[in-house]
């Protein structure tokens, strides 16, 4: 089969397509045919050798992905041979033809959901889940701000909170990105380029704030975010890519909250949960994973650098 292989910690060229040999299932694994790779930010700084775990080398990457159960191993049970399955992390890496994964790593694709729409599924909708509602407790009438709404994690996040019945606003860099997020239901939206927008923002909620914020930026954003929060206010901070500083009066004043969110952290049944609220979405067409830009599996070095370029716009998803 054909696989991305990592042989040392790098830049994007570190991605080689290489033929390997099929895989197997043993007792207890699921063996998949994967049909589309969902590429996340959170791929690249294990590539790079930055990240906290760093996979034993060579190893292939990838968390997401979609396809098809091909195979059982000895004592697995609730899977069929020929399921349609969307998958968050598996024993083998996502960037290939098959892999390998445990049950507890599979969850079922609906029928209305394309393969290339599940594959990025488990990181970007677990992650704004796991945000909006199991550390900001966001409820129905709140108003919610998503700084940084067109990336994959942002559009979830703007369905998610549309559905909870929110009143969203959202922000992008670009007027590409910007029509991504009006096109994903926000109510309002926002250039976070323009000098004035938090101004813009104070006005939208009649000088009273907001209610959560999820951010995707902490170390640029962070520190202004505190000053636009309503009293009772939430910060999830769903991204940061260095140290920032803060007044912490800003928070005081408020009784506001930052609150962190890391997708790793939860535990089995807390992703179990998290997967039924999601399937319930896709299945009822709520929850609509955008695919903003599709690059076939021998792409993935062009993939990386795409996702981590301002400007987003949806998920970038390899094909195989």
């Amino acid at each position: 089969m054909k696989a991305i292989r990592v042989h040392e910690f790098g830049d994007a060229d570190a991605l080689k397509l290489e033929t390997v040999a099929d895989l197997s299932p043993s007792e207890g694994q699921v063996l998949v045919r994967v049909h589309g790779v969902g590429i996340n930010p959170v791929d690249t700084y294990i590539r790079s050798g930055t990240y906290a775990v760093k996979p034993t080398l060579p190893y292939t990457p990838g968390l997401d992905g979609a396809g098809v159960v091909e195979a059982l191993g000895d004592g697995v049970s609730g899977l069929s041979v020929g399921a349609r399955v969307y998958f968050g992390g598996s024993l083998t890496g996502t960037y290939a033809e098959q892999t390998l994964c445990e049950s507890s790593q599979l969850y079922p694709l609906p029928d209305n959901v394309a393969f290339t729409a599940g594959a990025c599924v488990a990181v970007p909708y677990g992650t704004a889940y796991r945000a909006l509602y199991d550390r900001a407790h966001a409820a129905a009438g709140e108003t919610v701000l998503v700084h940084g709404a067109s990336g994959g994690v942002g559009t979830a996040a703007l369905q998610l909170a549309r559905a909870l019945g929110m009143t969203v606003i959202g922000t992008g860099g670009s007027e590409e990105g910007r029509a991504v997020v009006a096109e994903q239901g926000a109510h309002h939206v926002l250039d976070h380029g323009a000098v004035d927008y938090l101004d813009q923002l104070m006005e939208l909620t009649s000088g009273r704030g907001v209610d959560v914020i999820l951010e995707m930026l902490a170390n640029v954003n962070l520190g202004k975010d505190l000053t636009v929060l309503a009293r009772g206010g939430r910060v999830v901070v769903i991204g940061s890519r260095g140290p920032v500083e803060i007044n912490p009066r800003d928070v005081m004043a408020r009784d506001a909250a930052i609150l962190g969110v890391v997708l790793f952290n939860a535990s089995p049944d807390e992703l179990a949960a998290v997967h039924a609220g999601v399937y319930a979405g896709l299945d009822n067409g709520s929850l609509r994973p955008v695919v903003g830009r599709e690059l076939p599996l021998a792409a993935a070095a062009e993939a990386h650098r795409r996702v981590m370029e301002p400007g987003a716009r949806g998920n970038i998803v390899l094909g195989v």
